[in-house]
């Protein structure tokens, strides 16, 4: 595998989740660069090491709400 992708979102409860795409991997953490550790702690459990994606691409989802009063 050459690369994963991890879709990142702020949790309603505080922190972040990631969800990888194409492999069956979640984590979370109250912090980015903690998130950051537990993806390649994640990723590292998850493939053998002939396996392994070269590149771990990460994407990140912001919602936010727009009023629409004047």
């Amino acid at each position: 595998m050459k690369e994963i992708i991890f879709i990142i979102e702020e949790a309603p409860e505080g922190g972040y989740t990631a969800r990888a795409l194409e492999a069956d991997i979640f984590t979370e953490h109250n912090s980015v660069q903690g998130l950051k550790s537990m993806i390649r702690e994640a990723v590292n459990c998850h493939f053998e090491e002939e396996d392994k994606p070269k590149i771990v691409r990460l994407h990140y989802i912001k919602e936010e709400t727009l009023p629409m009063t004047s």
